[in-house]
């Protein structure tokens, strides 16, 4: 804001010095040399302005798109609505916050949305109790202002390709009846993965500055819980796997494996065995993208790291939460590092990204297909690559913060008076080894550099001010990355 204030200053003074000091000058020569300054006065304020337009050039279909994309297994309805209200419509006063890694009661959920409300963080919880929970989906379904969605990471990410009507889109996973009516026209759903009843999952949202009690929310977000069987067990899995033959996808996107945190460790172990098993028929030759989202136990995320799903899929996505929460698992670089303080550090999570590559990513002598990573952030993205492997990386991370800034605000296009900066204007690429020191220019906003055989494409992101919906958003940044992505055949 300092900023603008200074420039609006020397405008007025280099105007006032022209006048007192040139009165020979002609009316129209001063009327000119004015409009300039107050031109490029105009064009310094406008740095999203010009991020837009920067984007929008750099965002170019890739040579070789996708035709058909498969996407599976978990699907469910959101139910959206305020979490403060939802509480206090359940008769719960506010108080201290508690994380809990399963619900199993009101009070717990009372504690884990409150913990984390505080922080501005999203996180996703099992409600263990199903009479408990069935009665509480009950009441926000029918809360006033209460909306329905399609729900679900893959299909979230089917919905918002199924967009393109280039693309034939199919998705696997529990579809009941509510969400088939709700799916676009445009994604096909095997009778197979049909069923009678739909799976709900309660999204509570809170918005930047929200107050419960003594809690107030340093930025809008939402906590997310459910009593779901089907997905949790990964019931569509063997399904989706089976429909691949004949749907002949060119690109597979998998999500789902957190949904199992609520099982037992025996079952969920048990279940994740046979889902090596599954994806590891998926033909070689077909890239498959795996959506991470939040967990909390720390021995299935270092199961899914290592020796299990990371070297059979060609690209992850995650955000910040589910970064820390991954090296932390694995004792990886700045493990130690309890959680993020504000905007997570550009070199901090750019070594966290360069170590899952370099540790667990393909190489001449390892047997991995993992060469991609698209990380996101509310302010920034990342998209990490092997060379060699992708192509179009720049338009991919230049599509995916567009999709931030207009989804958040549900506008068809980025609105600058809606939207603003919170990206570092100046960071380092490594907090251990020597780092290059970064200054963002708004006019070339997605910036590229190299580590070892890695590409790194950064950009920032345009931050709503006030969203309307958060829900989804990180699936739909990972669907328009996936989009505009192009892979080279090997």
């Amino acid at each position: 804001m300092w900023q603008r204030s200074v420039c609006v200053g020397l405008v007025a003074l280099a105007l006032g010095y022209l006048c007192l000091l040139g009165p020979e000058l002609p009316h129209s020569a001063l009327r000119h040399l004015s409009a300039s300054l107050l031109g490029g006065l105009r064009s310094a304020r406008s740095l999203e302005g010009r991020m837009v337009a920067a984007w929008q050039a750099a965002i170019v279909r890739p040579a070789r798109g996708w035709a058909r994309v498969a996407v599976g297994v978990n699907a469910c309805v959101d139910v959206v609505l305020s979490g403060v209200k939802l509480l206090e419509v359940l008769g719960l006063e506010p108080g201290d916050g508690k994380n809990h890694v399963v619900l199993n009661s009101r009070q717990d959920l009372k504690e884990a949305f409150t913990h984390f409300m505080e922080k501005g963080a999203a996180a996703e919880r099992f409600f263990s109790d199903a009479e408990s929970f069935h009665h509480i989906a009950r009441t926000a379904s029918e809360y006033p202002g209460a909306q329905l969605y399609v729900g679900g990471n893959a299909a979230l990410i089917g919905q918002k390709l199924a967009t393109n009507p280039d693309l034939k889109i199919l998705l696997c996973g529990p579809v009941g009846p509510k969400l088939h009516e709700l799916l676009d026209d445009n994604v096909v759903v095997p009778p197979e993965s049909m069923q009678e009843r739909d799976e709900f999952h309660l999204i509570l949202e809170y918005q930047a500055g929200e107050e419960w009690g003594q809690v107030r929310a340093p930025n809008a977000n939402r906590f997310i819980f459910s009593h779901d069987l089907s997905n949790g067990a990964l019931n569509m899995l063997e399904v989706f796997v089976s429909s691949l033959d004949e749907f002949q996808p060119d690109l597979v996107v998998l999500s789902g494996l957190h949904m199992m945190e609520g099982r037992s460790k025996e079952m969920r172990q048990r279940r994740l065995m046979e889902a090596v098993a599954s994806i590891s028929d998926i033909p070689t030759d077909i890239p498959i993208h795996l959506e991470l989202a939040s967990m909390t136990d720390q021995d299935f995320m270092s199961n899914i790291m290592h020796q299990q799903v990371f070297p059979l899929v060609n690209s992850i996505g995650l955000n910040e939460q589910e970064l820390l929460f991954l090296t932390q698992s694995a004792s990886g670089p700045h493990a130690s590092l309890a959680s993020w303080s504000g905007v997570p550090d550009v070199g901090v999570v750019s070594d966290i990204l360069f170590w899952i590559l370099k540790e667990h990513g393909k190489t001449a002598d390892r047997a991995s297909d993992l060469t991609r990573i698209h990380f996101h952030t509310l302010a920034y993205h990342i998209l990490v690559t092997v060379d060699g492997h992708w192509g179009n990386q720049v338009a991919a991370v230049a599509a995916g913060a567009r999709a931030a800034g207009t989804q958040a605000c549900a506008t068809e296009t980025i609105d600058t008076s809606k939207v603003f900066l919170k990206a570092p204007l100046e960071f380092v690429t490594s907090q251990i080894e020597a780092p290059s020191k970064i200054s963002l220019n708004p006019d070339e906003p997605v910036v590229h550099w190299h580590r070892e055989g890695i590409s790194f494409h950064f950009t920032p992101v345009l931050v709503c001010k006030d969203p309307v919906r958060t829900v989804g958003l990180g699936d739909a940044i990972s669907a328009e990355g996936l989009l505009y992505s192009e892979v080279y055949p090997q």
